[in-house]
């Protein structure tokens, strides 16, 4: 009957019978080894036993009480660092803000100053411009004075019927 009693129990399993997995089984949890506790004495308890027991107990809470200290040091140590950090973010965040400010009053003052350049340089064309007209009028002036000249001369030369005693270089004089 004993042998029985386990195949009743766990029925044959089949790939069609076999029990499904759920993904939200929990996982074997690991082993974890503790110290064995002192084995304790079934005869009569003395004084000796309760200061041993007394010192066990002492030791424990000092124990957990610098394992509190630890935690709280570490704690307080994360949270300055963090703090710190922030800090150094900050101050970084604030000088490039300052450089990038600087730099646009620099390239404003570059773009101003360009602006200015080029308006002179247009200023000296035109300049230029004027100065070319005012000798292109000059020369212009000049030829008509020497074509009036000539042509007072040639007048001249005919009323008196002399020939001029500078010729034309062509005719060789």
């Amino acid at each position: 009957m004993a042998t029985e009693l386990p195949s009743k129990l766990e029925p044959e399993m089949t790939p069609e019978t076999a029990p499904e997995t759920k993904a939200d089984d929990p996982k074997p949890l690991a082993i974890v080894e503790k110290t064995p506790a002192p084995v304790e004495k079934k005869g009569p308890k003395t004084s000796l036993d309760r200061d041993v027991a007394m010192a066990g107990l002492d030791k424990e809470k000092k124990l957990s009480f610098i394992k509190a200290w630890e935690e709280a040091e570490k704690s307080r140590a994360e949270n300055k660092a963090q703090k710190q950090l922030a800090d150094i973010t900050s101050w970084e965040n604030t000088k490039k803000a300052d450089v990038e400010a600087k730099l646009k009053q620099i390239e404003e003052k570059i773009e101003k100053k360009k602006a200015q350049y080029a308006e002179k340089m247009k200023n000296k064309v035109g300049l230029i411009h004027k100065q070319a007209e005012e000798k292109r009028a000059m020369v212009e002036a000049k030829k008509g004075e020497d074509m009036l000249k000539a042509e007072e001369l040639a007048a001249k030369y005919r009323a008196t019927g002399t020939v001029p005693k500078k010729l034309i270089g062509c005719f060789g004089g």
